[in-house]
C-alpha cells in the first residue's frame, strides 16, 4: 500500500465531480456495487486496495493522468517504492477512458439532448437521476445498451447531437475490431483475387489442436504468483474454440513436464489437423520460459518434437507458438518518429545498409519451414501483466484474432500480429513501453475464421 498520508493530500485535493470520475474509470477492475455510495477518494483507494491495485503507484498515475490532474503526479513520483514484478499491474480500460472524453467534451446542452432521446429505452426517473454523461453511461450499461463491443446506440445518439465526438466512439469500435454492420451493407467478400495456392489449407473441423500451458503458482521464493493469468487462458480457450481448435489446457507445469507435455503432443498423429497452436504462460528470460521448480525450457526446444523428421503429418502444415513471459529485465524505451525528411540523391548518402552482419546472441530462430513464434516482447527486455484482466500481449492478440476472424477481409496471422504490434506498443505501463515480436518461416499466408 502506498502512503497513506500522501494518498490523503490527493484526496483533499480531488473535487467531489473528481472522485466520481475515478469511480467510473475503476469499473472494469472494481465491482459496481463496491463504487456505489463512494463519495471521497480515500474510501475509492480502500476498493483499490482490497483489489490489489494500490501496491504501487502505477494505477493511481493512470488515473489522475486521466482526469487531467497532472498537479497531483508530483506527489506519486516521492514515493521511491518500485513494484519488484514488473508484469503484473494494471492497465486503465482503453474504454472507460474513450467515455470520459465523450463525457468531457459533450456541452450541457448536447448532455440534456441525449437524456431525451434515452427516455424510452431507460425510463423517465433514470434519466432524471442521472446528473452527468458518466451517469448516463452507467445507465446505459445496467441496460445493455453500451459495452465495450457494444457501442451502437452511443454512436447512434451522437450522430445526432455531436458528429465529431461519434466519430471518436466509431474510431475506437474500429480500432478493436467491434465494428457493427447495419443491414443495408452489403455480405459480400472482398474484391481481391483469391489464390488457394497462396493460403494454408484449413478444411477439417476441428482445424487442430491448441495446447495452453499457463503457470500462475511458482514452488519457489525466486518466483511470484502470475496474478490475472486465468483471464490470459480463458480468453485463448474462447478465441481458439470458435476459430475450430480443440483447446487443452495444462496448469502449473515443472519444467519437465513441460518437455513431457510437448514431447507427447508430437507423437499424435495429424494427418486429420490443419493446424498447431501452442501458447505458453509463464515467466522467462532471454531464450526461455519457467517451470513452476523455477527451472528452465528453452523456446529452441518447443519446436523439436513438431519437426517434419518427429511429426511428418505435420509437414507443410502451419505451427503457431504464442509465448507470454518476460525475456529479460530491460525496460522498453519510447521515442518520439523523427519528422519526414526529403529524399536524398543516391550520391548524398553517406552510409550504405550491409547485409549479413553476422549471429546475433541469443536468437532462437530460424525455424524450420511453416513454424511462427509470436512473443509478448523483444529479447532482453519484460513483459507487462494486468492483474485483473490478464497479460496486455494474450488479451490483444485475442481482440485481434476476434477481429479478424468477425471481418469480411481475409488478414492473414501476419496481419493481425502487426496489428498487436502497433496496438501494444501504443500503450505506456508502469511509464514504460513494450514491443511484441513475432518470427516466422510461414510459406504460406494463415487465414483464421470461425468455424
Amino acid at each position: 500500500m502506498m502512503d497513506r498520508l500522501m494518498l490523503s493530500r490527493i484526496d483533499e485535493e480531488l473535487e467531489s465531480s473528481e472522485v466520481a470520475a475515478l469511480c467510473f474509470l475503476c469499473l472494469d477492475v472494481v465491482n459496481r456495487k463496491r463504487l456505489h455510495g463512494i463519495r471521497d477518494a480515500k474510501d475509492l483507494f480502500l476498493r483499490l486496495e482490497e483489489k490489489g491495485l494500490m501496491d504501487n503507484s502505477a494505477f493511481l498515475y493512470q488515473l489522475l493522468d486521466t482526469i487531467q490532474r497532472r498537479d497531483l503526479l508530483s506527489l506519486l513520483e516521492t514515493d521511491s517504492r518500485q513494484p519488484e514484478e514488473t508484469d503484473a499491474n494494471p492497465v486503465l480500460s482503453d474504454y472507460r477512458v474513450m467515455l470520459y472524453q465523450i463525457y468531457e467534451d459533450i456541452t450541457q446542452e448536447n448532455f440534456g439532448k441525449m437524456q431525451f432521446l434515452l427516455h424510452e429505452e431507460l425510463g423517465r426517473k433514470k434519466v432524471e437521476n442521472c446528473k452527468t454523461p458518466l451517469d448516463l453511461f452507467d445507465e446505459m450499461e445496467k441496460a445493455g445498451l453500451l459495452s465495450n463491443t457494444n457501442l451502437h446506440e452511443l454512436i447512434n445518439v451522437l450522430s445526432d447531437l455531436d458528429r465529431p465526438l461519434a466519430s471518436i466512439v466509431k474510431q475506437y469500435q474500429d480500432d478493436k475490431g467491434a465494428r457493427v454492420y447495419s443491414d443495408a451493407e452489403p455480405n459480400t467478400q472482398p474484391s481481391s483475387s483469391f489464390d488457394p495456392a497462396d493460403y494454408y489449407s484449413l478444411t477439417h473441423n476441428p482445424r487442430g489442436v491448441c495446447m495452453v500451458i499457463n503457470n500462475e503458482l511458482f514452488l519457489g521464493a525466486g518466483l511470484k504468483r502470475r496474478a490475472g493469468a486465468q483471464e490470459d487462458t480463458k480468453a485463448l480457450q474462447t478465441v481458439f474454440n470458435r476459430l475450430g481448435f480443440k483447446v487443452e489446457i495444462h496448469k502449473d507445469l515443472t519444467a519437465e513436464a513441460m518437455r513431457r507435455e510437448l514431447k507427447a503432443l508430437g507423437t499424435r498423429n495429424f494427418l486429420n489437423d490443419d493446424a498447431l497452436v501452442v501458447c505458453m504462460l509463464s515467466h522467462g528470460e532471454n531464450g526461455t520460459v519457467f517451470g513452476t521448480d523455477e527451472q528452465r525450457v528453452y523456446l529452441k526446444e518447443m519446436r523439436e518434437p513438431f519437426k517434419s523428421g518427429r511429426a511428418p503429418t505435420l509437414a507443410g502444415k502451419p505451427k503457431l507458438f504464442f509465448v507470454q513471459a518476460c525475456q529479460g529485465e530491460d525496460y522498453q524505451r519510447g521515442s518520439l518518429p523523427c519528422p519526414p525528411r526529403p529524399r536524398e540523391d543516391e550520391g548524398d548518402r553517406q552510409e550504405p545498409l550491409e547485409t549479413d552482419a553476422g549471429r546475433i546472441e541469443g536468437e532462437t530462430v530460424p525455424w524450420d519451414a511453416d513454424f511462427l513464434l509470436g512473443m509478448a516482447t523483444v529479447p532482453n527486455c519484460k513483459s507487462f501483466r494486468n492483474t485483473t484482466t490478464g497479460s496486455i500481449y494474450i488479451q490483444e492478440l485475442c481482440r485481434q484474432l476476434t477481429r479478424s476472424a468477425e471481418s469480411l477481409e481475409n488478414d492473414d496471422i501476419l496481419t493481425v500480429l502487426t496489428r498487436v504490434n502497433r496496438e501494444v506498443s501504443k500503450g505506456v505501463y508502469l511509464n514504460y513501453k513494450q514491443m511484441p515480436e513475432p518470427k516466422y518461416t510461414l510459406t504460406k499466408k494463415l487465414v483464421l475464421k470461425y468455424v
